[in-house]
């Protein structure tokens, strides 16, 4: 008898990296301390992996897409519904959704932190506020915090568009921009205009908010504006369970992947200080994961967010750090039995480019009965001699059901 297994696609976000100088010619991974994902390393089969195409530099949303095996290409429509999704808003056909960034502006609007510090707290305060906005339009309003500096607006209302252009000027030091539309489009025009109505007030509703008094008195970087950025409408995608006939669960930090997984059709597990950041509840992630696959669930998807954080920052010591911290999750997930552990990136964010990359990832699958290779450590360069070669994200879903037992013969 054919025994159906289980599987766990665990993604470290962002942690494959490029060569560094300060490192000897090494990557953050090759340098961190990691005995547990070289011990899976060499108790499965490795290789890299393209989380799109070669050379395409995914966002962490259109690689997750890929890797559960939707095209991006047709499926993505900007990351705003994700978002929106994951952070619980209820998005509606004819929404338009945006992911926002609480920041720090001077009264030019010039944007002195993108992150307005990293803010953790006061958040919900700062989105209760915005929710009063009024606009005189035809148009709802809808904000809501999302983990640390992050957060989701929706639009809603007749006559709207996603083909509209990003207020975020991706780097500190310049001035937001103002959003115009990417066609000629009446309702692109209409949009538009009413973003940059939502952007001012937001500046003049923030600005002296008591929880940026109280911030601005500590030295801190206030909140004081909102950066939408990514629009999209909500997309339409077939549900992963009846897709793979699975029934799945997510455990994700960030209000993206959770998103992703809502709209595709996942449980979503919540985990208590799931932060998305370095300073992340580490021991509670990795509880969930032990405790959730025993449970009745046939697939995990595991993202862990903080080496992308620090990559971000361009902080070496930071991403080194977390990605030995990470080690030991590893090893206590290796510990499951009866299940395939893909563990991987979505992308790679290294520290000299503080951005994603096109360069592939490592990966490696262990189970029952992997062709396990020579390769016996894990990191970017070692993967690439391993059995699995050189692969896209698009593959992984079906190798991983050919693996457990519940895929189909294709063909007599």
């Amino acid at each position: 008898m054919v025994i159906k297994m289980k599987g766990i696609i665990m993604i470290i976000d962002g942690m494959a990296d490029r060569p560094l100088e300060e490192l000897g010619g090494k990557t953050p991974l090759e340098a961190a301390k990691t005995p547990n994902m070289d011990k899976m390393a060499e108790l499965g089969v490795n290789g890299i992996m393209d989380s799109i195409q070669p050379g395409i530099r995914p966002g962490s949303d259109t690689a997750h897409l890929s890797i559960l095996g939707y095209d991006p290409y047709q499926v993505y429509t900007g990351r705003g519904p994700f978002e929106a999704a994951g952070v619980g808003v209820e998005v509606m056909p004819g929404d338009i959704a945006f992911r926002c960034n609480f920041s720090t502006a001077s009264e030019d609007g010039t944007i002195t932190d993108r992150r307005a510090g990293r803010i953790r707290e006061g958040t919900d305060q700062l989105a209760e506020t915005l929710n009063t906005m009024g606009l005189e339009e035809d148009v709802q309003v809808i904000f809501k915090e999302s983990t640390g500096h992050r957060a989701v607006l929706v639009l809603r209302g007749p006559g709207l568009s996603d083909q509209i252009s990003d207020a975020d000027p991706k780097h500190e030091g310049k001035k937001y921009k103002e959003v115009v539309g990417l066609d000629d489009s009446p309702q692109a025009q209409k949009t538009s205009r009413i973003l940059n109505r939502v952007i001012k007030k937001s500046y003049q509703l923030l600005k002296e908010h008591p929880i940026n008094m109280e911030r601005t008195k500590k030295g801190e970087p206030p909140a004081n504006i909102v950066l939408p950025r990514g629009a999209g409408a909500v997309p339409n995608a077939q549900p992963f369970n009846e897709k793979y006939n699975l029934k799945s669960a997510c455990i994700a930090e960030t209000g993206l992947i959770q998103g992703i997984a809502q709209i595709v059709g996942m449980d979503i597990i919540e985990v208590e200080g799931a932060t998305g950041g370095v300073d992340t509840n580490l021991d509670n992630i990795t509880n969930s994961i032990l405790l959730n696959a025993t449970l009745d669930y046939d697939f995990l998807l595991i993202n862990i967010d903080g080496a992308d954080e620090a990559g971000h920052d361009g902080n070496l010591q930071e991403k080194v750090e977390f990605i030995e911290k990470v080690d030991e999750v590893i090893g206590k997930v290796m510990e499951l039995e009866d299940v395939y552990f893909i563990l991987t990136a979505d992308h790679s964010t290294p520290i000299a480019v503080m951005d994603h990359t096109g360069d592939p990832v490592p990966l490696v699958i262990k189970g029952p009965g992997v062709r396990v290779d020579a390769v016996n450590q894990f990191h970017e360069r070692a993967a690439a001699s391993g059995g699995l070669c050189r692969i896209r994200g698009s593959d992984i879903m079906n190798i991983l059901l050919d693996l457990m037992n519940r895929s189909s013969k294709f063909g007599a």
